[in-house]
């Protein structure tokens, strides 16, 4: 942090990012799109541990993967032109999100163990502090919240 006194700057100690880190991609839906979303999640991922300083385990880590795989893959399969994945995150939390062309709205189906597929929304809303849908002007906004930290 930098204090201003009398019109001198007086470094106070270490410089902490205020804004969180973002990054985006845009997909074509070609086959290989999933996989490189994660390869960019976990560049991500890496990203925060080094600018953030984010403490991120094991489980946190394959619970944002996998977000990432079940929204990508929704976008993927049920709309009808390119998607766009949006990270953002810091050292506690990172938000998932996933603009589709498609106006259809995800459901969300009941526990059912016997059900073949069909299980995507139900594993992001397992490993998701908030799940968000809203409708935006070409498509919709699928949004998830995953805490790195366990808190």
């Amino acid at each position: 942090m930098i204090e201003y006194r009398d019109g001198s700057v007086v470094p106070t100690g270490f410089d902490v990012p205020v804004e969180p880190l973002r990054r985006a991609a845009h997909y074509t839906g070609e086959p290989g799109c999933i996989a490189e979303a994660r390869t960019l999640a976990a560049h991500f991922l890496e990203q925060l541990r080094t600018e953030w300083c984010a403490e991120i385990g094991a489980r946190a880590e394959e619970a944002v993967l996998l977000v990432v795989s079940e929204l990508v893959t929704n976008a993927d399969r049920h709309s009808n032109g390119p998607y766009i994945l949006e990270l953002e995150g810091t050292d506690s939390s990172m938000r998932v999100c996933v603009c589709d062309s498609s106006a259809a709205l995800p459901r969300r189906f009941p526990r059912d163990p016997a059900r073949v597929g069909r299980h995507g929304l139900e594993i992001v809303h397992a490993l998701s502090s908030q799940v968000s849908v809203e409708l935006v002007p070409v498509g919709k906004r699928v949004s998830a919240v995953v805490r790195l930290n366990g808190g």
